[in-house]
């Protein structure tokens, strides 16, 4: 089965060539979490479902001489390639060389040395981390690491095929590089040929302010100071946009109102037996008023009459009262009130000619049928007959 672990760069030391030799301490012993589709792909064991599956790299294994030997004189990569690195394939992959393996506390130690121009460029510019691939056999049962941890299943027959340059692996804080290669397997003209580097100061422009990137520290201080004015910023916009689509939905709705009010008002036009009515009810309002005592003037419609006679019937308790409720107090301050036939309508009102037309039309008939009785009648009634 096929692995790859990570482990980080850190210093390094330059030949005159330009090659770069660093140390990598990685491939520490121990319990590893991978998922249990990695170890257990066809569900043989039963854990491929499982989200995480401890597997125990113990020192036995992972220092045993047949697998520290495996990985040196291996390519170093550019990023995993997709199939294993061999002969035939060499060229296309390798861009340096693992020098050495060694013990190196809980972990191994990889002297490598960069022969590629690029894959340098590529390490100052930050590209630091490192994934040992390698393949293994998985034993699997009950095991328990040093530190306690139970794990399911256990590597054996270690093989190193290639350590790969990649952006972000899977190693742990110990798992970075220390110092030049000081492992016995790597040859001595070569070691001879290595300097140190002195770390050069890098330093980026972020938001108008000089940051020293190399101090992981400040840059990290720095770039958490910018992000946190970024998501205010982006805060405030987001308000700003959800506020202006609510004016916009406002301001919509205000036009539709405007316009249905003022559609409202062209077909507002009253019929003559709408006006008949509204000055028959302003006669009679009026009429009621008067008969209380309340003045009523040509200006008053038929509310402010309402509201002057139920003002000086109730007094202040009627000074908050709504148009309702006032409506309400003059039906019944009114309702047993007689108005005259003969009131004359308040100024400026409707006048209804229907029933005195009717009247007089009535009287003319009336007249016309006592002409043509009056012959019923003798002219002088205190004559005597002949």
């Amino acid at each position: 089965m096929f692995f790859a672990d990570a482990l980080t760069l850190d210093a390094s030391r330059r030949s005159q060539d330009g090659y770069m030799g660093v140390r990598a301490k990685a491939a520490r012993v121990g319990a590893y979490a991978y998922s249990g589709r990695d170890v257990d792909p066809e569900n043989a064991h039963g854990l491929r479902d499982m989200e995480t599956v401890n597997v125990l790299r113990d020192a036995e294994e992972v220092f045993s001489a047949r697998s520290l030997g495996s990985f040196v004189a291996k390519p170093i990569t550019d990023d995993h390639p997709t199939v294993s690195v061999t002969a035939r394939n060499w060229r296309d992959f390798a861009r340096g060389t693992i020098m050495g393996a060694v013990k190196d506390g809980d972990h191994v130690g990889f002297d490598l040395a960069f022969l590629d121009a690029d894959t340098v460029a590529k390490v100052d510019a930050g590209k630091v981390e490192l994934s040992n691939g390698y393949t293994c056999n998985l034993e699997f049962g009950d095991f328990t690491a040093a530190d306690g941890t139970k794990c399911q299943a256990r590597q054996t027959n270690i093989t190193g095929n290639h350590v790969a340059l990649v952006d972000r692996g899977r190693a742990g804080p110990t798992c970075r590089v220390g110092d030049a290669p000081t492992a016995d397997t790597a040859p001595q003209s070569f070691l001879d040929s290595l300097k140190p580097q002195e770390k050069p100061v890098k330093t980026m422009l972020i938001d108008g302010l000089t940051v020293d990137i190399s101090n992981a520290d400040t840059a990290l201080a720095t770039i958490n100071t910018i992000l946190a004015a970024r998501d205010a910023a982006l805060g405030k916009v987001t308000a700003l946009d959800t506020e202006i689509a609510t004016l916009k939905t406002e301001a919509a709705t205000k036009d539709a109102k405007i316009a249905t009010l003022e559609q409202s008002v062209k077909d507002a036009k009253p019929t003559p037996a709408q006006l008949r009515d509204a000055g028959k009810a302003l006669m009679l309002a009026a009429g009621k008023a008067k008969a209380l005592g309340v003045t009523v003037t040509d200006e008053m419609d038929e509310p402010a009459i309402m509201a002057a006679t139920v003002k000086a019937k109730m007094g202040d308790a009627a000074k908050d009262w709504n148009d309702a409720q006032i409506g309400a107090s003059f039906a019944v301050l009114t309702k047993d009130t007689k108005v005259e036939a003969t009131q004359a309508p308040i100024s400026g009102s409707p006048v209804n000619f229907g029933d005195a037309q009717t009247e007089y039309q009535d009287a003319q008939a009336k007249r016309k049928q006592e002409l043509r009785d009056a012959w019923k009648t003798p002219a002088n009634s205190n004559a005597v007959a002949a």
